[in-house]
């Protein structure tokens, strides 16, 4: 597909930006790379992306945008969250519209109850509908499963979505990694978890790095620099940081987690790294910082099917 590169400057970075014309959805979205991990689905209206690879493993994924949905205003039209001050009954439409669009059922979901720190939990069949239809157990930023027909989600609006699935045991997770999150590492505690309660193997393991905040987006200040320094090796901080002055930085979350996974053994041959970034594509991707907070929630979701 031809890309229109364009340059892009913002606090001094300078960065190629590709615009691709996506005809058949009839929309110009930003690209941050020409990594072409990013697949747009359409379903009866409903708008989302899938990854590469694990497309190809055959694992029932997607992450919402902005399309397809009933919310108005700023939570137009695809909000996934009861908490943004949308109506309940325009929420639980879009989480139908979505799990028709990507292929499970919306009242069995299981929702992840984010708190920007590094907890993960086993679901199972027993806790379908806990956060759609009842309360889930709070504090949790990662779910896993490796039960069949257990959707699970978790939600963004700028933070980074990992994914990963092992076909050899059948286990898939998400975790939900902010920059406290990423800071923590939970991208390498989920590869842990899935060893240790599953018996899965690193190198077996598909992943993806989902859309959220890119590199020239994401200004930053001292604290959070500090807080990567403790947790990443002084010659990685100039590949995730770049230092503007005056105590702020340009944090790169889509490669610190990049440097976490496959320091955990994640193959690069495995991982799909985003090319889309929520704020540049605010339009069609809720954005915490392009909306000054005033949006809705993008949901992401895995689900095991029955094997054949």
């Amino acid at each position: 597909m031809p890309l229109n590169i364009r340059k892009c400057e913002q606090a001094g970075i300078r960065q190629k930006m590709w615009q691709k014309k996506d005809k058949e959805q009839n929309m110009d979205w930003i690209y941050a790379n020409n990594n072409h991990s990013t697949i747009v689905n359409e379903k009866d209206g409903v708008v989302y992306l899938t990854f590469p690879k694990l497309v190809k493993a055959g694992v029932r994924h997607g992450f919402s945008t902005r399309m397809g949905g009933v919310s108005e205003g700023n939570l137009g039209t695809m909000n996934l969250s009861f908490i943004r001050g949308d109506r309940d009954e325009n929420v639980r439409e879009n989480f139908r519209r979505i799990a028709d669009a990507i292929g499970f059922h919306a009242e069995d979901l299981v929702f992840s109850s984010q708190v920007h720190e590094t907890r993960l939990r086993k679901v199972t069949a027993a806790d379908r509908g806990e956060g759609i239809l009842r309360e889930t157990v709070p504090g949790i930023d990662g779910l896993a499963t490796d039960e069949a027909g257990v959707p699970m989600y978790t939600s963004y609006a700028d933070c980074v979505p990992l994914l990963f699935f092992d076909p050899e045991k059948r286990v898939a997770a998400m975790a939900h990694s902010g920059w406290r999150g990423t800071a923590a590492r939970i991208g390498a505690k989920m590869i842990h978890f899935m060893e240790e309660e599953y018996g899965s193997r690193a190198e077996n393991i598909i992943a993806a790095i989902g859309p959220s905040i890119c590199r020239k987006c994401y200004e930053v200040s001292e604290d959070v620099a500090q807080a990567f320094r403790k947790t990443f090796l002084p010659e990685q901080f100039p590949e995730i940081f770049d230092e503007k002055g005056g105590g702020k930085y340009q944090l790169d979350l889509w490669e610190a987690n990049r440097i976490i996974l496959t320091e955990a053994g994640i193959l690069p041959e495995h991982l799909d790294i985003t090319d889309l970034c929520t704020c540049c594509n605010h339009d069609k991707l809720f954005s915490h910082r392009a909306s000054h907070g005033r949006r809705g929630n993008m949901g992401c979701f895995m689900c095991l099917d029955e094997e054949e």
